[in-house]
């Protein structure tokens, strides 16, 4: 069962947990959920999408009405070089970044051979780059990052990559089970990506280089590259799991995720 009460914001579209948006995929508020001992994340703070290149000055305006304080970008150099935000005139966020690649050939990019995408091939794929992302230096550090800027800063935040599934899909997910949210409805907010209305966007931005690339793609391949499986998640945690004995031995040994700092961010992100 999914325990979670939608937050709300004046003057700010929404489809349940999303937020109505013309160029920004998947944009959402990922707080309302039900923790352990009571309580539940707050609202209005944590929101994840895709990248902002084709935001349109209405996105830009919702963006600067949700007074977001931090964005962390998991996107690696080539990726923000090749589709950079479109700002606000008013945005004075901090930005967090990585100063190489978070993500060798992304599936948006249409790279990693050239083969036929099958529905098994896209799979495959994308189970790899869950495989690998627990032991990429890369993400190992944006995720200490994201987790020292939460610690550190005040006010809301947005965790986004490119399209805002994968990469940010973990850094949500691990983020709530550190708040107490129960492994179900952790698994049910990384699942709600297949339900984002903006699902254009991303093909948009996508698809024509993912075809230039593999071909005509049909569309059970396209789903499991463009949206999430529950054992794409599943792969991440077995991974942490074998290697660590638990995620929050990896938390703690490897993103600097101790019982201290889980303290203060449940003080400062539950209510």
């Amino acid at each position: 069962m999914i325990r979670k009460t939608p937050g709300t914001m004046p003057n700010t579209p929404r489809s349940g947990p999303f937020y109505l948006t013309q160029g920004i995929h998947n944009l959402r508020d990922y707080g309302g959920y039900a923790v352990a001992g009571g309580g539940r994340v707050r609202t209005g703070l944590l929101l994840r999408s895709g990248q902002h290149m084709e935001a349109s000055d209405d996105d830009l305006a919702l963006i600067d009405a949700l007074d977001i304080r931090t964005v962390i970008d998991l996107r690696g150099v080539s990726e923000r070089e090749g589709f950079p935000c479109r700002r606000h005139a008013n945005f004075a966020a901090q930005v967090v970044a990585y100063e190489g690649e978070t993500s060798n050939s992304p599936p948006h990019e249409g790279g990693g051979g050239q083969v036929v995408m099958t529905p098994q091939k896209a799979r495959e794929r994308m189970l790899a780059v869950y495989t690998r992302m627990p032991v990429n230096p890369a993400m190992i550090a944006m995720f200490t990052r994201y987790f020292n800027v939460l610690d550190e800063n005040d006010g809301g935040s947005l965790v986004h990559c490119f399209a805002g599934k994968d990469r940010t899909g973990i850094a949500v997910a691990l983020l709530l089970h550190v708040l107490g949210v129960h492994h179900d409805d952790i698994i049910a907010e990384f699942l709600l990506t297949n339900e984002a209305p903006t699902r254009e966007i991303l093909e948009r931005q996508s698809l024509p280089r993912m075809e230039a690339h593999y071909g005509a793609i049909e569309p059970e391949a396209l789903h499991n590259l463009m949206g999430v499986l529950p054992e794409y998640i599943d792969t991440y945690i077995a991974e942490v799991t074998r290697d660590h004995g638990s995620l929050d031995t990896y938390l703690a040994t490897i993103l600097g995720v101790d019982e201290a700092r889980k303290d203060r961010l449940r003080a400062k992100l539950v209510a």
